[in-house]
């Protein structure tokens, strides 16, 4: 089992940053890739970043050069560094741990409310 904590969230004006982070406890050992994701009002899960064990990294287009995800495996920490926050950043966020090898499994935080307005 893994357990995984957010924190971070909060209010924001357009432009401004925000850094989310995720602390990981468990059986981290297992897990190959971290992420984070968001859900809005009405939309579905998406993946936001995501930082594999040996460092490579994704982003989904919405949030590239904006967002930069970071890993600390000797810390078990994940952090999201957010820039320029636009009002469509607005959702919950959600810390992801997943295990992958003959099954997938994956963890959840209980999610962090960012919202971007002025």
């Amino acid at each position: 089992q893994v357990q995984l904590v957010e924190s971070g969230g909060g209010l924001v004006q357009p432009g401004g940053s925000l850094r989310l982070s995720c602390a990981a406890s468990g059986s981290i050992l297992s897990i190959n890739t971290m992420g984070w994701y968001r859900q809005a009002p009405g939309k579905q899960r998406e993946l936001v970043a995501a930082i594999t064990r040996g460092g490579r990294t994704n982003y989904a287009d919405s949030v590239k050069g904006r967002f930069t995800i970071s890993r600390d495996n000797a810390k078990k920490m994940v952090y999201l560094q957010m820039n320029s926050l636009k009002p469509e950043d607005t959702a919950v966020y959600y810390c992801n741990a997943r295990y992958s090898s003959s099954v997938t499994i994956d963890y959840w935080g209980q999610g962090t409310q960012v919202t971007v307005s002025s």
